[in-house]
């Protein structure tokens, strides 16, 4: 299985690009996009999420504002107005960051919010987005509810949702030929753990439908202890464990569980795990199934604009990108990109917000991910390509990924119109994975 194919998309991009350059607007040029934007800065989140993607975001913006990133995004800023951003620290909740969303809006003037790692800080912020008419991308959480379970006219997703990180694990599984008799699932116990167990067990239903679950785990998020759930997951011996955990807690359960025998004992499956592997270094446990989230990091393709951006950001911070970086620059690159075609609808005026979502509703554009298409959620909800791995040592005892397995959006993502459980249950109906 492969994803789909990014160089013959990348010449029309350019044109389209050198089509804006002669339209842009002297007064567009003069003038400046300010943006919020919303991570985990402390706690811990922040390692392994927050801090490197804001990395990455600022470091993008650095290069767009110096028009140093490479076509099609050789344009300076958004549409030659520089990009100012506002970063705020996503600690503290849903409620907190409710109230920091209405600052950004109504006292900072923000022209658009990029943010959110938490899937509850993203069901608690966009319907308010919609009420203050506020154009927000939500560049990370992973809760497919968000436009399942909504509608919104200014709230975007900018990357996929979780269910491709877990039905492209099953399908990995499947065609690496992998017994499986049972398995069993921890995974932290809020939106983004049970929505992610479910998709993966529904995926397990139907593509292994012999197969057992044994236990079920999910322990508070940022509990950090796990000696009660991988002492139930030695007894029960499964021949798969499935992970969803993140952060400070993925790093957690993997050095607790590494010297009590548990990747020698089950097959370890990890939805999103490869950020793990920089702060784990030579201590990551080989042999483990793991997903980014896209085809990010030591799973993203060989394209020019990947890499650049990788080179570019391993140069600057000395540690290779892994998924949130990725996802942050994901959604610099389709809100430019929307900004400049709206840009090119209206003759290369400044772009108003109801211009932009018009422009990024249905959107396309290039990421060093691969190519982005807003097809769910009535155009607002994107799905991508995504690759997974398994973890094994270099000569040096460096972890690297083998085995490596592609699959295109459209294989691992619902087609639009279809909530992401009800597709799996009916068997991946209209799933295009050739």
């Amino acid at each position: 299985m492969v994803n789909t194919t990014l160089k013959s998309l990348m010449a029309g991009a350019a044109m389209a690009a050198l089509g804006l350059a002669a339209a842009g607007s002297a007064a567009a040029q003069d003038d400046t996009y300010k943006i919020g934007v919303v991570t985990f800065l402390s706690g811990q989140a922040a390692e392994s999420f927050g801090v490197p993607a804001w990395d990455g975001g600022k470091l993008l913006i650095e290069k767009l504002n110096a028009g140093e990133v490479p076509a099609p995004y050789d344009t300076v800023g958004f549409g030659g107005m520089k990009i100012e951003a506002i970063p705020i620290d996503e600690a503290g909740g849903a409620t907190k960051q409710v109230q920091e969303f209405r600052n950004l809006v109504q006292r900072e003037n923000v022209d658009a919010v990029i943010g959110y790692v938490s899937s509850g800080d993203c069901l608690a912020i966009s319907p308010v987005a919609d009420e203050l008419e506020a154009l927000t991308i939500l560049y990370d959480c992973g809760t497919p509810r968000v436009f399942e379970d909504g509608s919104y006219e200014y709230v975007f997703r900018t990357a996929a949702h979780a269910t491709m990180d877990n039905v492209s694990i099953a399908r990995y599984l499947k065609a690496r030929d992998m017994k499986v008799g049972t398995f069993a699932g921890l995974n932290q116990d809020y939106a983004w753990g049970h929505d992610s167990w479910r998709d993966f067990t529904a995926s397990m239903a139907q593509l292994y439908p012999e197969a057992e679950v044994t236990a079920e785990l999910f322990p508070a998020f940022g509990a950090g202890q796990y000696g009660t759930e991988i002492s139930a997951l030695m007894r029960e011996g499964p021949d798969v464990v499935h992970s969803s955990n993140w952060g400070g807690d993925l790093q957690s359960f993997l050095l607790q569980a590494l010297p009590r025998g548990l990747f020698q004992r089950s097959q370890v499956v990890l939805s999103a795990g490869d950020h793990s592997i920089p702060p784990l270094g030579k201590n990551m446990p080989e042999g483990v199934v793991l997903g980014a989230r896209g085809s990010y990091g030591l799973l993203s393709p060989d394209t020019p604009l990947n890499d650049w951006w990788f080179k570019t950001y391993q140069d600057e911070y000395d540690v290779i990108p892994v998924q949130a970086p990725y996802r942050m620059v994901q959604a610099l690159l389709g809100l430019k990109s929307a900004i400049e075609k709206a840009m090119e609808a209206n003759g290369g005026n400044r772009p108003t917000k109801d211009e932009i979502a018009a422009a990024l509703k249905g959107h396309e554009w290039e990421s060093p991910a691969g190519m982005i298409q807003m097809k769910l959620g009535d155009g607002h909800q994107a799905i991508q390509p995504t690759a997974i791995g398994t973890t094994a040592k270099d000569e040096n005892g460096d972890t690297i990924l083998v085995d490596i397995e592609r699959f295109a959006a459209e294989c691992v993502n619902p087609p639009p119109g279809q909530k992401s459980v009800d597709w799996i249950n009916a068997g991946f109906q209209g799933a295009k994975c050739e």
